[in-house]
């Protein structure tokens, strides 16, 4: 298992990253709309094709006192949906404060623009990636 993707699933929107086994890192890569509610099948197979994953990595919201957030059977559905659609094995991984982190690394970066909510959200998918990357042995 060596290059992974990430994903931060909301209702609108689906941040993707892309990370590696061996650097333990991750890098954004878009964000995807979705459309009447569904997720772009279409571009999330293009990007499982362009980049071989041995497995995918999707954030699971939580609220601060350890409990699902109230959409998280939705992402335990995109969750189902991915593995039976692509055959990879899909990982869930606290999300907890990501886009809030996310959205505070980019607004660091000095001389640049307010970040937009579609980087916010690639980035989210990269920490969320991080973070899975670090909890493995």
């Amino acid at each position: 298992m060596t290059t992974l993707l990430g994903f931060d699933f909301g209702p609108r929107k689906i941040g993707v990253a892309v990370g590696q086994m061996i650097t333990r890192s991750a890098t954004p890569l878009t964000t995807l709309r979705s459309r009447n509610d569904r997720p772009d099948w279409e571009q999330i197979q293009r990007l499982i094709q362009d980049w071989k994953p041995s497995a995918l990595i999707l954030g699971l919201p939580y609220n601060m006192d350890d409990t699902e957030v109230d959409w998280s059977p939705r992402v335990h559905r995109f969750a189902r949906q991915l593995q039976g659609r692509f055959g990879l094995p899909v990982h869930l991984v606290d999300e907890r404060l990501t886009s809030i982190e996310a959205h505070r690394q980019l607004s660091a970066r000095p001389g640049r623009k307010p970040p937009t909510r579609e980087a916010v959200d690639a980035a989210a998918a990269a920490l969320i990636l991080e973070t899975w990357l670090c909890e493995q042995d």
